[in-house]
């Protein structure tokens, strides 16, 4: 079918491929403070940023909402019918209160924002593919399938920027999950189970929710975690499996679910990293994925405390500080590889023809 294609609206090549909307952020009667989740955090991460000169609000791309044709390349209708009902929402998002609200407002209140999310989680999947790396300040919902939503997660952003990467960009056609969050990501699990495309590293707490063993038979390399990690272990076990991922497949796009609720003190996570090790963490994802050229887009996903705002701004910081993310780098893109080859070759018959 035909397809809408304003999430992929290339932006000013001025913009860093960073991708938020204010929009992200559910303020909504103090609804907000019912659920562990700071549903601020998105606003502040982006605040932090601009206090530290990195962006300003003209240099970063806005996300745009979702509409239902988009999400209907992965989702059933039936699915987002469901929706429809405010109980099904509270069910998924974990905040009982909203079962009594009007629908309407559970739209506009809570599922808007999510839906913002989830375009600006599309969108970012081709600034990756153009300029060779993208974060979304938001997304990662990485428990929702295309037929069910479950903690917190009502749509499922990975599963669909994959999807819309594999279907309108040419060249895309092998993709690379490393989920890094502190619980099972079964969301894409389920919905690229026998897709061979589609590798899938998973390192988590094996305790904790959602302990979905059906789901776990798509990850190709399970990394299951004890209680109470600390960071050497850690960052260890993240830096052999990262490697390994991307030394048994060279994938074409790495999604990185980022989740900082492995923070230490997390109400959800059980895990004790320390917030440099979660800096550092990101630190050897990025370096794995710009050492192979490989285009890397970052999603934020969970994370439970009020300083995890804070961490996820200096991680940015210290990619940028490595030269791991710059503007010049994201303007020039990895598309320009093959000119770089041009010119190189070009270079190369130059210097050969002079030595004759």
């Amino acid at each position: 079918r035909p397809h809408r294609t304003e999430l992929y609206e290339d932006p000013p090549s001025a913009c860093w491929p960073i991708v938020y909307s204010p929009e992200y952020n559910i303020t909504f009667v103090g609804l907000e403070k019912l659920h562990p989740f700071d549903a601020g955090k998105w606003g502040k991460v982006i605040n932090f940023l601009k206090e530290e000169k990195l962006i300003a609000d003209d240099l970063i791309v806005r996300a745009r909402e979702a509409a239902d044709e988009d999400l209907l390349v992965v989702h059933t209708r039936r699915y987002l019918n469901k929706l429809k009902w405010s109980f099904v929402v509270a069910t998924i998002t974990e905040i009982p209160p909203v079962a009594f609200l009007p629908n309407f407002l559970v739209q506009r209140k809570v599922l808007k924002p999510l839906r913002t999310q989830t375009g600006g989680t599309i969108m970012a999947g081709k600034l990756a593919v153009d300029r060779g790396w993208a974060i979304n300040v938001g997304g990662g919902f990485h428990h929702c399938s295309s037929d069910k939503g479950g903690g917190f997660c009502a749509y499922a952003d990975i599963t669909l920027a994959i999807k819309f990467l594999f279907e309108r960009v040419q060249g895309v056609s092998k993709a690379t999950i490393i989920d890094l969050d502190a619980h099972q990501g079964n969301g894409h699990e389920r919905d690229f189970m026998d897709d061979h495309r589609v590798y899938i590293m998973d390192a988590y707490n094996r305790y904790i929710y959602p302990g979905d063993g059906d789901a776990k038979r798509a990850i190709k390399r399970k990394v299951e975690l004890e209680w109470g990690i600390e960071d050497i272990e850690y960052l260890q076990k993240v830096h052999t499996h990262v490697e390994g991922a991307l030394n048994e497949l060279k994938p074409d796009i790495i999604v990185y679910n980022a989740g900082t609720d492995i923070l230490d003190g997390d109400p959800l996570g059980g895990l004790a990293i320390s917030p440099q090790g979660i800096v550092k963490r990101d630190e050897i994802v990025f370096k794995a994925a710009r050492s192979r050229r490989i285009p890397i887009l970052m999603v934020t996903s969970g994370g439970y405390q009020k300083r995890t705002a804070r961490i996820i701004a200096d991680s940015i910081l210290n990619l940028h500080n490595l030269g791991l993310i710059d503007k010049e780098l994201a303007t020039s893109g990895v598309r320009n590889r093959k000119v770089e080859q041009m010119i190189r070759g070009a270079a190369k018959d130059l210097s050969n023809l002079s030595l004759q």
